[in-house]
């Protein structure tokens, strides 16, 4: 049986070349790379940005017949929903897969971070609403139009913190527990409409602008722990993005794969 006709027989499962791709925080960092491999891989990418809008115009430009850049803050439903209709008006079709990587202004420098006893409601308040209620907004304004198509692929951007808090970040952590969670419950709320929810949880990647604070010795100390004895880079993780995107994940849902270089076994 060929992979066209094996693929035929099951729900359907849109090749990345199909897909209408929502990167949320594209316009920089982490975000921009995962953008940048589904343009690569062929897909139509909505390059969302809150205030880097130089270089999400930029990003978009490279590939302008199939980028999209849309300034929307994620926290705002609103926004959101325009966002998504702006998209589904200029590439003819619906959003069919979300990322979201929007992340609240956050910098990991250890020596700044609130410790046990500085660390205060606010603190969390902040990571939980901009990780949490940016990922509900961006994945109920997509639901329409994943229902639409028969098909829709949800990736959440979480951290291997979870399993090894070799820093303590305990506001960004707990975000990002917590949308662990959704990505499990969500996995199982909408896996009867062929909508598949799924995590990717880096480490420390070299470099994003929210690790540009933090020391050579860190990265150094974190390499020579990991079995491929280097940090991963953002590139690799997008690969991953593609992955769960991608027909061959058409099975996995409500899983959380650890991308780290083999540091973290989760």
């Amino acid at each position: 049986m060929s992979t066209a006709s094996h693929l035929s027989s099951s729900p359907v499962a849109l090749p990345l070349d199909q897909q209408v791709v929502l990167v949320t925080g594209a316009g920089r960092g982490l975000g921009a790379s995962i953008a940048r491999a589904f343009l690569n891989a062929g897909a139509r990418v909505v390059v969302n940005y809150r205030n880097s809008v130089d270089a999400a115009n930029a990003l978009a430009a490279e590939v302008p017949e199939r980028a999209l850049a849309v300034q929307a803050d994620v926290c705002d439903a609103e926004a959101v929903k325009a966002m998504l209709a702006t998209a589904r008006e200029h590439f003819g079709a619906p959003v069919t897969t979300v990322i979201n990587n929007a992340l609240p202004d956050f910098s990991f420098n250890g020596d700044a971070r609130p410790n046990a006893d500085a660390l205060t409601w606010e603190h969390l308040e902040q990571q939980l609403k901009g990780v949490n209620q940016g990922a509900l907004n961006a994945i109920q304004a997509a639901l329409a139009g994943m229902r639409e198509q028969g098909f829709g692929r949800v990736i959440n951007v979480g951290t291997n913190l979870f399993q090894n808090p070799i820093v303590p970040y305990h506001d960004y952590t707990a975000g990002k527990a917590a949308l662990l969670s959704l990505t499990r419950t969500f996995a199982h709320d909408l896996g009867p409409d062929n909508i598949t929810v799924n995590m990717i949880s880096g480490g420390l990647l070299r470099t994003t602008d929210a690790s540009a604070a933090t020391p050579d010795a860190v990265f150094d100390l974190i390499a020579a722990n990991t079995p491929l004895r280097r940090v991963v880079t953002p590139e690799e993780f997008a690969d991953a993005a593609l992955m769960f995107a991608s027909p061959w994940s058409r099975a996995v849902t409500g899983q959380n794969l650890v991308v780290d270089g083999g540091l973290v076994k989760d």
